[in-house]
């Protein structure tokens, strides 16, 4: 996709925003940076994009400046077929693009897989990092644990990287599971996350995290190890208290980590909070911005 042209999928009345583009040695990271002010920097997870982010923005661009990428092989970013698609190499391709845009007192939206990569580009330039809002996550290893331990062998092993190729799987059906309220995923916004991946090359992305749950447990240990140079940061963390994938376990680790946080429990939502309690959360990031 060219700086001048959408897919046609896209519906530009929930998504009304400016593309932009930064090129990495991967490929081309396609992200938004909307309205004036302060940096709010929203970081997601898989199978999501920065279409997952798209009501916070369309308000919170009335007062800050709003940056959203995609990582590499999702959204509408470049998908090559010849990458690691590691998360620590997408946690590279963000700390380019953010230092190449030279931001600071920035707010940090992370969840899911922006978890860890969202919060190794803040431990790494602390000094430019002022409030962190964290979802539903993870930033540390996780290979001694069963759970996910399974989850890893399957949605990242030979059976999901058959479905996912076949059948577009992980977007098509886990993604449906991680909503507390099934009602919010509407057909609309569903096609929304459908789209990106519909050609089954440009998949790869989609099984590599799930392998790397367990794959790259050195790279999140190190940064649970380093967590504490942001202690004295202004944290939220929300938290949808249906998620199946990130449970209270989770976000009792997540307050250990930062013990001064606030604490909001949804206990209505699962795992995406921006789509789910859109203006509950919009309120929270206001509080602090």
């Amino acid at each position: 996709m060219s700086s001048n042209e959408k897919p046609k999928w896209l519906n530009i009345n929930q998504y009304p925003f400016k593309d932009h583009f930064f090129k990495t040695e991967a490929g081309k990271i396609h992200y938004l940076d909307e309205g004036k002010g302060d940096a709010v920097v929203f970081v997601h997870g898989n199978p999501s994009w920065s279409f997952e982010f798209r009501n916070l923005i369309k308000e919170l661009r009335n007062t800050n400046r709003c940056i959203a990428p995609d990582h590499i092989g999702f959204g509408l970013s470049d998908k090559p077929l010849n990458w690691s698609y590691r998360p620590e190499e997408h946690a590279k391709n963000l700390n380019e693009l953010l230092n190449s845009l030279n931001l600071n007192n920035i707010t940090l939206v992370v969840g899911d897989w922006g978890g860890p990569i969202g919060l190794s580009y803040a431990i790494n330039n602390p000094e430019k990092i002022k409030n962190i809002v964290i979802t539903n996550t993870w930033f540390w290893s996780v290979k001694n644990e069963l759970y996910y331990q399974i989850f890893s062998k399957f949605a990242g092993g030979f059976i999901g990287r058959y479905l996912i190729k076949k059948s577009n799987f992980f977007a098509k059906y886990i993604l449906k599971l991680l909503y507390g309220n099934k009602k919010r995923l509407t057909a609309e916004v569903h096609r929304h996350y459908l789209m990106p991946l519909i050609n089954p090359k440009e998949r790869k992305g989609n099984w590599t995290f799930p392998k790397e749950i367990i794959d790259s447990s050195k790279w999140l240990e190190s940064i649970w190890n380093k967590c504490s140079v942001l202690k004295e940061k202004n944290v939220i963390i929300a938290w949808g208290m249906k998620d199946i994938a990130f449970r209270e376990k989770e976000l009792k680790r997540c307050i250990r980590a930062f013990p001064g946080a606030e604490v909001i429990r949804f206990q209505d939502a699962g795992h995406f909070l921006a789509e789910e309690k859109e203006f509950e959360f919009i309120y929270e990031i206001q509080k602090i911005i």
